[in-house]
């Protein structure tokens, strides 16, 4: 497969962006482990990962594949980087056929951290939910913190569609996104973190096509969700936790802030707002430029 990597000429925030243009061409849970049956298990960290969200092999034909709503790359922090030792985890990482939903989560940890220790946070995090919640690794797919970086979790591909334990019975096709804290009811979201967010889930969701204001459908897998196994429920394609799993998490505060960072995952896929999504834009902006 071929990888088409332009030049970025400008920053958006606190989130440097380095790979994926908004149009490509090419010629041609929380609690247990993964849930279902995944569509493929393969050795984490092998063979080549694909540029596009999915399991399957695309074909390169005569004709042009397009993505208009794929959004940009953000930098993400490898596991390598913040030194999660590999050891620890299952060395099998689980694919869904697509990543089409993102839950949103807080790590429910203190907020007042220096933002040069988050690997060794990371590096407790993993131990905790590999040996004491025994989820095989990290359940969540990616963590964010307060200044806006944005790290790998689970192994097995970040542009790929691995199946995490972030969000009991509905891990399956969807990705856990992690804020570094916790953001109960009075909490400043951190605007960094906020735009990181939005920036993250622009491109993950992007890899399908999905536009992040949806609603889409998911089955529950299990028993222990806020729905029976087998359940088809309608889910914002970026949703909070507790809206599949009987918890308070991301917090009241978090979860607040949902309407703006799919406004501006939407915006960043070069989708067109509409008029009432437009009005909740232009509140949001402030706090993502400054604060709340």
């Amino acid at each position: 497969m071929w990888r088409i990597v332009l030049p970025l000429t400008a920053s958006i925030a606190a989130v440097p962006l380095v790979a994926a243009p908004a149009r490509v061409t090419m010629a041609g849970a929380v609690g247990g482990t993964m849930q279902g049956s995944p569509a493929s298990v393969l050795p984490a960290g092998t063979g080549p990962a694909p540029t596009v969200d999915t399991a399957r092999p695309v074909a390169l034909k005569a004709m042009a594949v397009a993505f208009p709503h794929a959004a940009l790359r953000p930098a993400i922090v490898s596991r390598a980087k913040w030194r999660a030792d590999e050891t620890k985890r299952d060395p099998r990482a689980h694919y869904a056929n697509g990543v089409t939903a993102i839950f949103i989560h807080h790590t429910d940890t203190p907020n007042d951290y220096n933002c040069a220790d988050v690997p060794l946070t990371l590096r407790n995090l993993y131990t905790g939910q590999t040996r004491d919640q025994q989820w095989g690794d990290l359940g969540y797919n990616f963590l964010v913190d307060r200044c806006g970086n944005i790290y790998e979790g689970r192994a097995g591909g970040v542009d790929r569609p691995v199946v995490g334990s972030h969000t009991q019975g509905f891990n399956q096709g969807t990705a856990g996104i992690a804020a570094i804290g916790t953001f109960g009811r009075g909490t400043k979201v951190p605007a960094p973190m906020e735009h990181a967010i939005a920036v993250l889930a622009a491109w993950k969701l992007g890899l399908r096509g999905v536009d992040p204001r949806s609603k889409v459908r998911l089955t529950s897998t299990n028993d222990k969700s806020r729905y029976s196994k087998g359940t088809s429920a309608s889910f914002y394609a970026i949703s909070a936790h507790r809206d599949g799993f009987a918890t308070d998490c991301p917090g009241e505060a978090m979860v607040a802030r949902l309407p703006a960072i799919r406004d501006l995952a939407a915006r960043l896929q070069g989708r067109v707002l509409r008029e009432p999504a437009r009005v909740q834009l232009s509140q949001a902006l402030p706090s993502l430029d400054g604060g709340h």
